[in-house]
């Protein structure tokens, strides 16, 4: 493959994959903090979220632990987390397709 036909092909990759993980964050987000102690009532007895919310004390109003623990209880995914979650999408959809592009090159 032409190198403006790879450029090309990772272009395409890293705007789907953007694509892709607008749409899949938020779904996969709740699941994801979950399995840290962050669930649906609160913070799980004996988890790491309880751990880290016995340390803090008062948990302030829009901290980083008061928006986790929003998102495991559904609540609305920030913006910068949709953009976060879409890009780490975005960079493994172009890593995934460089390396495709290096196996058809040398290997087959």
């Amino acid at each position: 493959m032409p190198f403006a036909g790879l450029l090309k092909a990772l272009a395409i990759a890293g705007l789907v994959g953007l694509a892709v993980g607008a749409i899949v964050t938020p779904i996969v987000a709740p699941a994801v903090v979950s399995v840290f102690g962050f669930g649906a009532a609160g913070p799980v007895a004996g988890s790491l979220a309880a751990g880290i919310q016995s340390g803090l004390g008062s948990v302030a109003v829009g901290s980083s632990f008061a928006i986790v623990q929003s998102i495991g209880m559904g609540g609305a995914m920030p913006l910068v987390g949709l953009i976060c979650g879409a890009a780490i999408v975005g960079v493994v959809a172009v890593i995934g397709r460089a390396l495709v592009g290096l196996w058809q090159r040398f290997v087959l």
